[in-house]
């Protein structure tokens, strides 16, 4: 458990806060969407004594060990091995039509950024793997060694927003014909060379993009997020609260539109009253993205990149 008692989960404090209208002194059922090593969770359960709690993740090994982490709740907990997108059929295999709060903390975890053997970590020489879930799907490797060229760039454009994806591609698909790539190190060599100099000095590690890029795409993590978002909107009972954490802007774009689109009124513009059935399902309940503090920052570097967005359902979605 030594990993879970270190691990700092994002913003808690305030993810209680903003979830305490919707759960506080009553009977509440929370989807913990990325329950990783169970950090929220855990603070969720302790702040709200008659809350049951539904936990996702599509990692096995970080199921097992938030599981050991959460057991002290009995049966206030059910884990469940899936990817969040898939939530309205979890809810209905549980007999949940509606549900009072939905979580997410989005992007890579803590614990699988610290097992070498994932390859999300480009510190530290490793299998390119890159897969929240092991037992499924492509690696990065698998990325690397059969995409196309063009492929391959418009990745490391849309997910890395990686300016240098033209010269990175082209050397990797030399290097490729030379031999297919199954480490992080060979490949990090490749990108410390291909980024220019002057930005290696300004840009941060040169890695840090290309993987990026390559996790996203190895696990479908913007296309997962785009359907995830709306189906966990719709889950939501009136008075019922998401929210969201996020780490870059293409995930809190995608958040911030899902958002506003039932925020807003369908009523035409000019009319003097609401039409029924046109008015706002979300109320938003943070002003734009709300980020961690300088406090936080300096105790938990992985704040800093936080965007932190709350809506709360008020009224029923319309059929």
């Amino acid at each position: 458990m030594a990993a879970e008692a270190a691990h700092v989960p994002v913003m808690t404090g305030r993810v209680l806060e903003l979830f305490a209208p919707a759960l506080e002194g009553r009977p509440a059922v929370v989807v913990d969407a990325t329950t990783g090593l169970g950090g929220h969770s855990e603070a969720l359960l302790t702040a709200f004594p008659q809350l049951k709690l539904i936990g996702l993740d599509r990692d096995p090994h970080a199921l097992e060990r938030s599981g050991a982490r959460l057991a002290k709740f009995g049966d206030r907990v059910e884990l469940v091995h899936a990817v969040y997108d898939t939530l309205p059929d979890v809810l209905a295999r549980l007999g949940l039509s509606r549900v009072d709060g939905v979580m997410f903390d989005l992007g890579v975890s803590s614990m699988q950024l610290d097992e070498e053997e994932r390859g999300f970590a480009y510190a530290r020489d490793a299998p390119l793997d890159m897969r929240m879930d092991p037992t499924t799907g492509q690696t990065a490797a698998d990325v690397l060694n059969t995409y196309e060229p063009g492929e391959l760039v418009r990745i490391l454009r849309e997910y890395g927003e990686e300016r240098f994806a033209q010269r990175i591609v082209k050397a990797i698909v030399a290097e490729r014909a030379r031999q297919p790539f199954d480490r992080s190190e060979r490949l990090v060599r490749l990108l410390y060379d291909a980024v220019p100099a002057a930005s290696r000095r300004t840009g941060g590690h040169p890695a840090k993009r290309t993987f990026q890029a390559l996790r996203i795409e190895v696990n479908g993590e913007l296309e997962v997020l785009r359907r995830a978002i709306p189906a966990a909107l719709s889950a939501l009972a009136v008075g019922g609260r998401i929210v969201v954490e996020s780490y870059h802007s293409l995930e809190d774009r995608i958040v911030k539109q899902a958002f506003a689109e039932l925020a807003k009124s369908r009523t035409p513009p000019g009319l003097p009253v609401e039409l029924p059935g046109h008015g706002p399902e979300l109320k938003l309940i943070t002003r734009g993205a709300e980020k961690a503090s300088e406090e936080e920052i300096e105790q938990n570097p992985r704040a800093a990149s936080v965007r932190l967005r709350v809506a709360e359902r008020i009224k029923e979605a319309d059929a």
